[in-house]
């Protein structure tokens, strides 16, 4: 491999969500970015950028420089070279995050006095977008299903989808490939879900932020490509920020076929997305020009990581159900059966000094559930894997000492 993804790279007192916010002793497997350093080129990009020494106001979102144009035309050819997914450069809608993309649309489709849908356990962001563009919230929750012995694979309840639907309901919140669960829906499942919005006149927006973290052999299929029909009823959010691991630079994108829809972006994003981060553009740039390589052997990396999880999951915590992710770098494990005193999120601070994702977060459908990101290098991995074993070693010597007494 060209990178060496076992490096670890100290990240304490960077201004890192992740590291800073709990003490020294803890390891943070929670908030969704990589331990890993970004591809050279978008260090490189980023460095000579930075040498100009000026950091002026960027073009605004509605301008076309040249890096501008490149950018967009790279981003067409990506979408039909990875999805045979034809798109015109105008459809791309620049914006500064993709939870400023959903709660955008959710204030520019929706509205007081209507409905969306989402689907939980998701993404807690999600979740909070129908109270911010005051909305009412549906839910439809994904259904647990056991494969084997503790193997959760997640389906959509289909027939709870459509009778959900309100007469009030003109918005649904997909999340593609699923956060937590790790789902990359099928073509069938979309095409299910896409036909029933139409029928009900629901527009669609996708969170496909983890579309390029696919592991094989699963692929991403954008829902907007399914049909010239669904493309002008959806909008699909995505970024390199996952993919190359600088969400901290704050660049996303929208591809909106609707002409209409681009304009109710526009007049609902005014005095609030006037434009993206100057350095975000120089980095997407490079990340998707440059990018590839890295990407490859990453993929490779974090699919090797998800199988010593799921293997010493099998071996030291076999009555905790968990899902195999099919995309992201993100397990979901039900802690309910170990008989924790504490939440599960709180027990393996407490007694593995490792922090998780507290399930609950999620929806309800989380609670006793945590969320792990095994996006990290491997002696990481290996080093919150023993502190947990450690702690759950710990619990079931007392319960067996209580038991004896």
């Amino acid at each position: 491999m060209t990178y060496n993804f076992d490096q670890i790279v100290p990240r304490r007192g960077t201004n890192s969500l992740k590291w800073d916010t709990y003490p020294e002793d803890v390891l943070p497997m929670w908030v969704a970015d990589m331990d890993f350093r970004s591809p050279q080129a978008v260090i490189e990009a980023l460095c000579q950028a930075i040498e100009h020494g000026i950091f002026g106001y960027p073009s605004g979102l509605h301008s076309e420089p040249n890096q501008r144009k490149e950018l967009r035309e790279i981003l067409v050819e990506r979408m039909v070279r990875l999805y045979h997914w034809e798109i015109q450069p105008e459809d791309i809608f620049f914006l500064p995050g993709v939870v400023v993309g959903f709660n955008l649309v959710a204030h520019a489709l929706g509205g007081e006095g209507s409905s969306l849908i989402v689907q939980p356990p998701v993404y807690p962001p999600i979740l909070a977008a129908a109270t911010n563009a005051r909305m009412r919230r549906i839910d439809n929750p994904l259904v647990p299903r056991l494969i084997g012995k503790s193997i959760l694979h997640y389906e959509i309840d289909f027939d709870h989808f459509e009778q959900a639907i309100a007469a009030d309901t003109n918005l649904f919140i997909l999340c593609n490939p699923q956060n937590p669960t790790g789902r990359v829906f099928q073509r069938t499942e979309l095409e299910r879900l896409a036909d029933i919005c139409l029928r009900r006149g629901v527009a669609i927006c996708s969170d496909e932020i983890h579309g390029d973290l696919i592991f094989e052999p699963h692929y991403h299929l954008p829902i907007a490509s399914l049909d010239p029909e669904i493309a002008q009823r959806q909008i699909t959010l995505m970024a390199p920020s996952k993919t190359f691991n600088i969400p901290g630079l704050q660049f996303s994108f929208a591809v909106v076929r609707n002409p209409e829809w681009r304009k109710r972006l526009e007049m609902a994003g005014q005095g609030l997305t006037s434009w993206v981060n100057a350095l975000g553009w120089v980095a997407a740039l490079a990340a998707y020009r440059e990018g590839e390589q890295w990407l490859i052997e990453v993929l490779q990396y974090l699919q090797a990581n998800r199988d010593f999880l799921m293997q010493w999951i099998e071996a030291n915590l076999p009555s905790v159900p968990h899902t195999c992710p099919e995309g992201t770098y993100l397990a979901w494990l039900d802690c309910r059966l170990l008989g924790l005193s504490d939440t599960p999120y709180t027990f393996f601070l407490k007694n593995a000094k490792v922090a998780f994702n507290d399930g609950k977060a999620f929806g309800k459908e989380g609670e006793g559930f945590i969320r792990w990101n095994f996006a990290c290098p491997r002696p990481v991995l290996e080093e919150a894997c023993a502190r947990v074993a450690q702690a759950i070693e710990l619990i079931t010597t007392r319960q067996k000492l209580a038991s004896d007494s």
